[in-house]
């Protein structure tokens, strides 16, 4: 288990039981926390009462749910949110998109969001100037 995984806290969405748990075991397997979200309104309560490190938006859910329950995360917790979606099917805009039918690319995608997030923040609390430096 690589430290870029530890501790990274997934919201797993979807609106098929299955598709959910399988989705939910592969991230494990990763060392990811997953917390898995049944349809729109365990996603809405979840997302209310923890924050996570990346969003994941299944393929089952419809557009206009998909839309909404961006428009939510982004209000409550800003990260990142990563779209599965059906070849031919209507992208909503999401940070990012992924294709739901192979588990290692969504591995691979899920990692390199992540590592992103976590350059990105280096960067951040690199150039900020630490509390000794002012005093």
């Amino acid at each position: 288990m690589g430290l870029m995984t530890m501790n990274k806290r997934i919201l797993s969405v979807s609106y098929d039981p299955s598709l959910l748990a399988t989705r939910q075991m592969v991230l494990e397997t990763q060392g990811y926390t997953v917390t898995s979200a049944l349809g729109f309104a365990e996603a809405m309560g979840k997302c209310k009462t923890a924050s996570f490190d990346l969003f994941i938006l299944g393929h089952s859910i419809p557009a206009n749910d998909k839309r909404e329950l961006m428009r939510t995360f982004k209000e409550h917790c800003p990260a990142p949110i990563l779209s599965l979606d059906r070849v031919n099917e209507a992208r909503v805009q999401a940070d990012f998109h992924a294709s739901p039918d192979e588990p290692a690319k969504l591995l691979r995608t899920v990692k390199s969001i992540l590592s992103m997030i976590d350059v990105s923040q280096r960067h951040l609390s690199e150039t900020e100037p630490s509390a000794s430096e002012q005093a």
